[in-house]
């Protein structure tokens, strides 16, 4: 609850600084104008990661396109890749939107959803975030749409449903396995991820039987070592007979699901009795689902 009431607070003072700021609209209030959709996410030197992204576009555009009220939708990349939230916030100022519904795919609150996708959207004017995107050469752009932020992916239920499923299809026997989550992590809300698997864990408890489950950080956090997935293999060797490793990352890339995970597990005493594939959250037709209602339901608030 507490990381729900802390999702809760972030989104109302995200909208009371999109309500304060001084973007101007040139419609009246209860038209909205021409209204577009960005998918933002984080980017990456991985091609098979950005196309695992791309691909939520071309698979939920139809479906949202088909709200009247709702005239494009576009994916942007938050860094290292082009088109960058800037880019196409330039661009629907210069196609004459008058509102941008913004769709971060992250699984929690983070630095980047709580201060960077804000700031460079112009809604926050942090000096320190400001400096620290500039340094990574990350454009900021000050629209004249209004922006609204919408809520991460584990706002609701359909994270834990989807590590439940690939649990479930890797498991043959929960009363035997241990299951270790692995994820990015993230040093500023370590207290948020820590709290979002640990709901996760209690979820799966309940849904596949499974009672032994740990995380694992594999991100810039704990220096993309291998050493805390070891660890957490090690652990629940200590109690269970198998384990099962789940990364909880958005998409695939190698660095991550094949130098690192796929590499502490090679390097385990008895990893034999691990199981492990090098997936990802993505694809999952009920985060595309996700994805459509998060977008429209936005948009009839707005």
């Amino acid at each position: 609850m507490k990381r729900f009431g802390f999702v809760l607070l972030t989104l109302a003072i995200l909208s009371f600084t999109i309500t304060s700021c001084s973007q101007k609209s040139a419609k009246t209030e209860g038209n909205s104008g021409k209204i577009g959709v960005i998918l933002v996410n984080h980017g990456s030197s991985s091609e098979l990661w950005r196309n695992m992204l791309l691909d939520i576009e071309k698979s939920v555009k139809d479906s949202i396109l088909k709200d009247a009220k709702i005239s494009d939708v576009r994916t942007a990349f938050m860094e290292y890749n082009e088109p960058s939230l800037a880019t196409r916030l330039k661009e629907y100022d210069a196609e004459g939107y008058d509102q941008v519904v913004v769709v971060p795919i992250f699984l929690t609150v983070s630095s980047h959803y709580s201060h960077d996708i804000p700031v460079i959207c112009g809604l926050s004017t942090d000096p320190k975030v400001q400096e620290n995107l500039k340094a990574e050469k990350i454009e900021t752009y000050r629209p004249k749409a209004r922006v609204t932020i919408t809520p991460p992916l584990d706002y609701t239920t359909v994270l834990k449903k989807n590590i439940e499923r690939r649990v479930k299809a890797l498991s043959s026997n929960p009363e035997s396995e241990g299951v270790l989550l692995v994820a990015y992590g993230d040093a500023d809300y370590n207290q948020q991820w820590e709290e979002m698997v640990d709901e996760i864990g209690k979820y799966l408890k309940i849904k596949t039987g499974h009672e032994s489950v740990a995380y694992s950080w594999c991100g810039h956090l704990v220096h993309y070592s291998t050493q805390p997935t070891k660890d957490g293999i090690k652990k629940l060797f200590g109690l269970e007979d198998q384990v099962l490793v789940v990364p909880v990352l958005v998409a695939n890339d190698p660095y991550f699901q094949r130098d690192i995970i796929q590499k502490a597990v090679d390097e385990v005493e008895n990893s034999s009795n691990v199981k492990y594939i090098q997936d990802a959250i993505l694809p999952d037709d009920q985060i595309n689902q996700w994805v459509i209602d998060i977008s429209r339901k936005t948009v009839a608030n707005l």
